[in-house]
């Protein structure tokens, strides 16, 4: 454990509460978490789970997605893994698994019922949050965003900023989205951006 690390970093990455249900999954993998944070991070990026390239190689956002999260938020991969400044804490460590028809199965309660309020407490200096896509606004932003949904949610982002923005996930599968809502890269990535770079340039 690094002496960044907080406790319930090592508590998080031994966890196998799960194990059992894994097994069942179509990939039938076992647990890893992937545990990506420093008590001085300044900003909490929270999405789902990792996926499955993720739960192979053990960085986050280790994917396709990953690259556009990084354009939206303009900054570089070497940027995006600084553990003293940026935190990554999915609504769950693990990989999930798939379903029968190959679809990525929801986070686990269990993971954010654990870990999640102890984690937050640890990070005490999180000064941006972002959350994306629908588990993680639901629990961040309560009943509101859980009733508007994810569209509704992220268009009505200066509701939450500037200490918290939300996002759809960078999944190619939201290209859609993208298409109907052109505020999206027009007024939220730049906002974006420059809160980013605020919080990351601060000295203190």
């Amino acid at each position: 454990m690094s002496a960044e690390e907080p406790a319930i970093a090592a508590e998080i990455r031994a966890c196998r509460k799960c194990a059992a249900e894994f097994a069942l999954t179509a990939t039938k993998h076992g647990p890893r978490p992937v545990v990506w944070f420093r008590r001085t991070a300044r900003i909490l990026i929270v999405g789902q789970a990792p996926g499955l390239r993720v739960h192979e190689s053990g960085v986050p956002f280790d994917d396709r997605s990953g690259d556009r999260l990084r354009d939206w938020l303009g900054l570089t991969r070497d940027e995006f893994y600084d553990r003293d400044r940026i935190g990554i804490v999915p609504m769950a460590s693990c990989f999930p698994g798939y379903d029968a028809s190959g679809s990525d199965l929801p986070p686990p309660p269990r993971c954010a019922a654990s870990w999640r309020r102890q984690t937050l407490q640890a990070l005490d200096q999180v000064r941006l949050l972002i959350v994306i896509g629908g588990y993680a606004q639901g629990w961040h932003l309560g009943d509101a965003a859980r009733k508007a949904g994810v569209a509704a949610t992220v268009a009505d982002w200066r509701r939450w900023a500037p200490a918290t923005l939300p996002l759809p996930h960078p999944s190619w599968r939201n290209n859609a989205f993208l298409r109907r809502n052109p505020w999206f890269e027009a007024d939220l990535i730049p906002a974006l951006r420059l809160r980013i770079r605020e919080v990351m340039d601060q000295t203190s």
